[in-house]
């Protein structure tokens, strides 16, 4: 973990902040909310396929078996 005094803030990087502050926080942060709500239905979206064990644990070694599992199980997970 980086000591606080060593981290680099997000604004000497050009980074937008993409998740919100916490409720109490003194000084709001800014963000993008569009980009926060997308960033939430893609993290929902790999919850959901980790919840196959074979994709969670990658039991293929091979990148396109692997691929190929991950296209199976996210077509069951989402027409189903």
């Amino acid at each position: 973990m980086i000591p606080m005094r060593f981290a680099p803030c997000l604004k000497d990087q050009k980074i937008k902040p993409v998740i919100p502050g916490k409720s109490n926080r003194k000084k709001r942060i800014r963000h993008d909310k569009s980009a926060y709500k997308n960033r939430n239905v893609i993290e929902r979206c790999f919850g959901r396929l980790k919840d196959f064990r074979r994709i969670a644990t990658r039991y293929d070694k091979l990148a396109g078996n692997f691929f190929s599992a991950l296209c199976l199980v996210a077509i069951v997970a989402y027409w189903l």
